[in-house]
């Protein structure tokens, strides 16, 4: 599967939704894992501006790399997002988006307070 780098370099990426458990099976209520590490994987929605546009993003992120306070409105660091287009058939729809995953999702609040002491 194509899986692309994205930029946030020059991006304002703010929490939208505080990090909830990625549910596998919304029947059982079975939580993903992170194929390589067992890692439970959680859902970040973020607000993500560039370009004078904004739009809400679902970031599946392992839990370890959730970093500090992420309440809505934080603003975050994104480290190593990536999207990946998706398509499938579901009770005979075709259909199709981009799923993104980080390495990562840190609150940049306590890095902006240190910024301010120094």
């Amino acid at each position: 599967m194509r899986q692309i780098p994205v930029d946030t370099s020059a991006a304002t990426v703010m929490v939208a939704k505080t990090p909830q458990p990625k549910v596998k099976d919304r029947r059982t209520g079975e939580i993903a894992t992170d194929i390589e590490t067992g890692a439970r994987l959680m859902t970040v929605d973020v607000m993500f501006a560039a370009d004078e546009e904004v739009e809400i993003l679902s970031i599946t992120v392992p839990e370890p790399g959730i970093t500090g306070e992420l309440s809505m409105g934080t603003p975050v660091a994104l480290t190593g997002l990536i999207a990946r287009p998706w398509e499938n058939d579901f009770n005979g729809q075709r259909r199709h988006g981009i799923a993104f995953r980080a390495v990562a999702v840190t609150s940049l609040v306590g890095a902006a307070a240190r910024a301010k002491a120094a």
